[in-house]
This record gives structure tokens, C-alpha cells and sequence, in this order.
């Protein structure tokens, strides 16, 4: 699997982090590993199984630890961190270095971080933006849109009409995340983040009038950077011999890097409003997600409990 990295300079604007020392620009320092590391053990003396792709943070205890150590078991330890080289080593609590930090760090040509955060929010807001950044991820041809807080992946053949369908639903107050390329990233076993890249952000493609700016045109409050998959809609032409789905008991799923969802397959023909049907069907999905299901009910009430599993 590709191998993906996230720049020092990216992560202390995100983490509104200053710099101590830094060997080159920050944008230059890359982190490939989405685990952030509090190194009490290596201050100890024990070094194995340490993993050295881990930004290594060192809060309160860490720091009091240290003081209360000579200044030669103190040299002693800390040069050993340093000597592991980890992509960076943030100081929390608005702690300024120790002297034996900077020419360590110096020595090294390891990068020294502080924040005025605590430790325990620092590493949560690392993880996070780490795990958004470092996310195993694929790009899919299609749209992306927010419709009634569910996002909804709109996939198709070119020109069946998915960006027609995602301007209907943004005049209808819904949001665009990301026309024709979307991004999509596994942030947790169950969850796929789906945006848009950053140079086509905010832009969808009309046949025969062109290139628009949602945000220009409709306002901020028509776009959204990213959001996570609830459903995924496909459209196709209509195709008159096929049978299509008219009852919704069975649900279809759609694997997305391991993850599946809910798939709906919709067909396609002249004078069907699919923003409607797309906003039926992000309703229909919330109201299945907490345990309710019509086709259910209506079979249960016709007594047909033994086709269905209730």
C-alpha cells in the first residue's frame, strides 16, 4: 500500500505549534506514522521496541521526571532520545526547552515543537489530524453532497446527470463537498471521509454552460470541505427490461476500502427529479439507521410476517 506522509509545517498550523529548533524549513520534515508517543520509558533507561517514526511528546511529567534526575543521567537519557531521530519531539505546557534539549536537537538534527496545550489535548489533536492526513485513500469518479447531514456519494456513468442532480440539491439548501473527483479516506475501521482536492475545491462542471464556483455563486453556506459516506447512490439510464428495486427490504452495500455502506442503484430517465429522490432517500436511510423500516411495517400489516425478518 502507498505510503503517505504529512509535513511538520502542515501540522503546527493545524496545531498552532512554535518552533524551538528546527534542522530545515518545516516544510520539508515529514511524518509517515499516525501514533504520537510519550517516551517515559526511554527516560527510564528501557529502549526496546521503540519506534522512532513517532512524534515523541514530553509533558509535565516528563519534564519533572528529568529535573529530578543528576545532570548526567539526564544527558545520558535525553541524548539517547535524541539519538533515535523521531520526525520531531513537541514540549506541551508552554515549556521552553531544556539547554540540554537544544544542543541535542542541534546535534541530531531533530525538530523541537512546543504548544501552551496541555499534553493530553496535544496528543488527542495530534492523533486526529494525523489520522485524517496519514488515511489510506482512494479517488473515485463522481459527486459528493450533503443532504439533510448525510453524505451522500453519487457515483454514474459520465453525463447521466450527477452534477445537474448536486446543483438541484444545493438550490434546495443542501451542500457540495466535491464534483468529479472525490477523495476518500479510512479514518477508523468504520469510517470513510470523503472530500474534495484542494484545486478543484468548491468547483462543478455544467454541460453547456461550464465551470462554476458554488461558493461564489450560492454562498459559503453551499459548500463543505469533507464529510463522512452514509450512502452511496448510483445512477444509470433507465433500462425499461430491468427490474429495479421497489420495496427496499433488501439493502445493497458498497465496499469502500474495506468499509461497506448502504447502496441504492437509481435509475435515470427525463422529467424524474432525482434532488427529490435523493433527499427521500437520505431520510429513508437515517430513519433505517435507528431501527425503522416502511416496506417492514407495510408487509407486517398485510401479514406477510413470515416473508420478512422483523
Amino acid at each position: 500500500m502507498e505510503q503517505f506522509y504529512v509535513t511538520l509545517e502542515k501540522l503546527a498550523q493545524a496545531a498552532d505549534l512554535t518552533v524551538a529548533y528546527t534542522p530545515a524549513p518545516l516544510r520539508d520534515c515529514k511524518v509517515a506514522s499516525a501514533e504520537v508517543h510519550r517516551p517515559g520509558l526511554v527516560l527510564a533507561g528501557y529502549y526496546q521496541y521503540f519506534d522512532n517514526k513517532r512524534i515523541q511528546i514530553l509533558g509535565l511529567t516528563e519534564f519533572s521526571y528529568l529535573k529530578d534526575l543528576s545532570p548526567s543521567a539526564r544527558a545520558a537519557h535525553l541524548a539517547k532520545l535524541f539519538s533515535f531521530k523521531p520526525p520531531a519531539i513537541l514540549l506541551t505546557h508552554g515549556m521552553e526547552p531544556m539547554p540540554e534539549m537544544l544542543a541535542l536537537a542541534e546535534r541530531y538534527g531533530v525538530p523541537l515543537l512546543m504548544s501552551d496545550e496541555e499534553t493530553s489535548g496535544m496528543l488527542s489533536r495530534l492523533v486526529s489530524l494525523l489520522n485524517v492526513e496519514l488515511a489510506p485513500r482512494i479517488t473515485r469518479h463522481g459527486v459528493l453532497v450533503e443532504v439533510y447531514g448525510e453524505g451522500i456519494l453519487i457515483l454514474g456513468d459520465s453525463g447521466v446527470g450527477k452534477s445537474e442532480t448536486a446543483i438541484e440539491l444545493v438550490k434546495r439548501g443542501h451542500r457540495l463537498i466535491a464534483d468529479d473527483a472525490v477523495e476518500l479516506r479510512k479514518t477508523g475501521p468504520h469510517n470513510i471521509l470523503g472530500q474534495a482536492p484542494a484545486n478543484i475545491r468548491h468547483f462543478i462542471e455544467l454541460r453547456g454552460i461550464g465551470i462554476i464556483n458554488v461558493a461564489r455563486m450560492f454562498g459559503v453556506g453551499a459548500v463543505k470541505n469533507s464529510i463522512e459516506i452514509e450512502l452511496v447512490v448510483q445512477l444509470e439510464p433507465w433500462d425499461r427490461t430491468k427490474n429495479y428495486d421497489r420495496t427496499g427490504l433488501e439493502t445493497e452495500m458498497y465496499d469502500i476500502l474495506g468499509v461497506k455502506f448502504p447502496s441504492l442503484l437509481i435509475p435515470v430517465m427525463p422529467g424524474r427529479n432525482l434532488a427529490i429522490v435523493l433527499e427521500t432517500a437520505a431520510i429513508n436511510n437515517r430513519t433505517k439507521e435507528m431501527g425503522y423500516n416502511a416496506a417492514k411495517e407495510l408487509l407486517g400489516s398485510l401479514g406477510l410476517q413470515d416473508d420478512i425478518s422483523l
